[in-house]
């Protein structure tokens, strides 16, 4: 005949009594946790394998940054040359090639700038939490 729980009587009508379950396990040895940042220090292959992503994400978004940047600085000369016209505008006294160039290129490099270094420190957080996680 197997035993039923007791039952706790009280404002709540009758409830089973709440049991604790642990596993047979819970002494046995553990094997010691060996961190990815441990991996990373002692320069072993798999803490290579981690170093060279993090390289590469950020050198593909270094490049990324750079051939918009190039195509922007590149495109400009063809532009004016494939459309002689636009050479002859002036805007405020001053050539429009040259208000593009001081309007437009320096503050585009600066914009590149900056979406650099906030994509870089993105992908160093999540390189930072996909290490720490392991």
């Amino acid at each position: 005949m197997t035993e039923r729980p007791r039952r706790i009587s009280g404002m709540g009508g009758d409830r089973p009594r709440r049991e604790v379950v642990t596993s047979p396990r819970t002494r046995a040895a553990r094997r010691p946790r060996y961190p990815v940042t441990r991996e990373i220090d002692e320069q072993t292959r798999l803490g290579e394998v981690y170093i060279r992503s993090l390289v590469r994400t950020q050198f593909r978004l270094a490049l990324f940054i750079c051939t918009v940047l190039g195509c922007v600085v590149c495109g400009l000369p063809v532009l004016f040359m494939l459309v002689p016209d636009l050479g002859e505008v002036r805007l405020l006294g001053v050539p429009l090639p040259w208000a593009v160039l001081a309007g437009l290129i320096y503050p585009a490099f600066v914009a590149g700038a900056w979406l650099y270094v906030r994509h870089a420190e993105r992908n160093e957080r999540h390189f930072t939490e996909l290490v720490e996680r392991r």
